[in-house]
């Protein structure tokens, strides 16, 4: 049996999808307003707990005869601070304990974010590389981390880049604008990011969970080529067809969109993709990561390029009405 928490998430309802296919026996955590409202064929086979990572309530029912653990779960945008840590040490606290008279084994899904971004983009950061995470998120993914290390010294670490692919609402952001003709871009250097299909990060998160394979490791699971923004853009201009008209954005004005893009998440009490932090994360000139060692010890690597991943998200955003072009 497989618990995955963070199963109704954009990146657990691809995992939940490949655990399915392999016939895996998987059991999800949801917290109980969800778990009311849950579409039950959207959930296949799966065998739904109601939960509260924040709080522990429901783990040691949710824990029961679990073999491995695929911790997903987590707060990415928030309004405040202490969200981050709740959602990202507390609940992983939480976990920890729970599993503590437990064998099961435990894959935890951390972040680039935890590490901070590297000095270009063909000097990408390595597993070993001395963490300077810029942002809230990313420190308490990385306290997140060290938690796990100190009481589960064999679980198995995985930091993924930008992940993109169906059903993505962050990435979807950036595309809707191409597909609207525009590109948002900050001036000055290009800038480099590492990132992933989510179908082949569900594949490395599987595979991980199905063996013995990593234990006590760290890995980061990318497509081993970077991706400069404009890249990105013209990528997906190319496949819808769309003639592209890049607006550069000062780096002091893009600072003050962040601002009033706080502003207004504090009064709609929505958190958005935009803010100051972000801002901050893409002033840097490149957030790659090393992929050797996943390749070396798992031989594991990320199929999907850009090219063939962008185009069928964008056909998904289509079919689905997200997008037209």
């Amino acid at each position: 049996m497989i618990l995955l928490t963070g199963g109704t998430g954009f990146v657990g309802g691809h995992v939940l999808e490949r655990l399915h296919a392999d016939g895996a026996l998987v059991r999800c955590l949801v917290r109980p307003k969800a778990a009311r409202t849950l579409d039950a064929d959207s959930m296949g086979a799966t065998e739904v707990v109601a939960g509260d990572l924040e709080t522990g309530a429901g783990l040691t029912e949710a824990l029961a005869g679990v073999e491995t653990v695929i911790h997903l779960a987590g707060v990415t945008k928030a309004l405040e601070r202490e969200e981050y840590y709740d959602g990202n040490v507390r609940a992983t606290t939480n976990l920890l304990l729970a599993m503590e008279a437990s064998g099961a084994r435990l894959v935890h899904v951390s972040s680039l974010s935890a590490i901070g971004p590297s000095e270009a983009a063909n000097r990408p950061v390595d597993e070993d590389a001395e963490p300077h995470p810029l942002t809230n998120y990313g420190r308490s993914k990385l306290e997140g981390e060290r938690l796990v290390r100190a009481s589960r010294p064999d679980a198995v670490i995985v930091r993924p880049p930008v992940v993109y692919g169906p059903r993505d609402t962050d990435v979807f952001q950036i595309l809707k604008l191409v597909a609207k003709g525009w590109s948002l871009r900050m001036s000055g250097r290009e800038r480099w990011f590492s990132a992933i299909y989510v179908d082949d990060l569900a594949a490395g998160l599987v595979r991980l969970a199905a063996s013995w394979a990593g234990a006590g490791r760290t890995y980061y699971l990318a497509h081993e080529q970077p991706v400069s923004w404009s890249g990105l853009a013209g990528c997906a201009a190319r496949i819808m067809g769309v003639k592209l008209r890049v607006v550069r954005i000062p780096p002091v004005l893009a600072l003050a969109v962040g601002a009033g893009a706080e502003v207004w998440a504090q009064i709609t009490g929505r958190p958005g993709i935009v803010s100051r932090e972000k801002i901050a994360e893409a002033r840097c000139a490149a957030w790659t990561c090393d992929t050797q060692r996943a390749r070396a010890e798992l031989g594991f690597t990320a199929a999907t390029d850009l090219e063939h991943g962008l185009a069928a998200t964008l056909e998904w955003y289509k079919e689905a009405g997200w997008l037209s072009y």
